[in-house]
């Protein structure tokens, strides 16, 4: 016997007869909001608002007919030159936009065009309530992972029926087939003191926009 066949004996005794047996995971964690946290869905929408702020991001509600002009007026109010946005993003969001040139992905768009773009528009695909986070899965209105990661400036369309108490809630409304990206404030990053700083990674601006259907 080799000093291989040796060491995997000596794995093989010390699993049992048990092994390749999947343990039982855990799954005592609160899966919704307590009475306490949200008792109505109006608090829901108010829990995620709180949050979101607190992860330093804007976020302001608005109603349906009001989104293509709560969009014009926050690129404006930065003036934005040039952002990029999905191919299928719907058309209502533009089209109250004017001075503005929109380039759509696909055709997939280089990395110098990004760049030099100053935001990007989507959708996503959920949102967490209790984290303030936004979920994107390369769905509708969200694009390539790319889009949302080299302009500065991310300006999210989240409706309210998207959004979710909790992280669990969320996870069983995600394909985790998809390529997931979740969202919580701007980039930003922790020094070894715990410092919340600015990070290099990512839009430095996040503003969401919340519709109330």
């Amino acid at each position: 016997m080799s000093s291989r066949d040796e060491i995997l004996r000596r794995v093989r005794d010390a699993l049992g007869g048990d092994r390749g047996t999947a343990p039982p995971v855990p799954r005592g964690y609160a899966r919704r909001l307590t009475a306490a946290e949200a008792a109505t869905r109006a608090d829901v929408l108010a829990l995620f608002t709180e949050r979101v702020a607190e992860n330093r991001a804007t976020v302001r509600h608005v109603a349906a007919d009001e989104v293509g002009t709560a969009v014009a007026a926050a690129l404006w109010g930065r003036e934005a030159k040039q952002i990029v946005v999905p191919a299928d993003l719907p058309f209502g969001w533009l089209a109250e936009l004017e001075g503005v040139r929109a380039l759509a992905d696909p055709p997939v768009l280089d990395a110098e065009t990004l760049a030099a773009s100053d935001a990007v528009v989507t959708g996503c695909a959920a949102a967490v309530a209790l984290t303030g986070t936004v979920v994107l899965d390369g769905g509708r209105a969200q694009g390539r992972r790319a889009l949302t990661l080299v302009p500065d400036y991310h300006l999210c369309v989240v409706h309210a029926d998207q959004i979710a108490g909790t992280v669990p809630e969320v996870v069983a409304r995600l394909d985790p087939a998809r390529p997931l990206t979740w969202i919580s404030g701007p980039s930003a990053t922790r020094d070894v003191e715990s410092v919340r700083a600015p990070g290099p990674h990512g839009p430095r601006h996040l503003e969401i926009l919340v519709v109330e259907d």
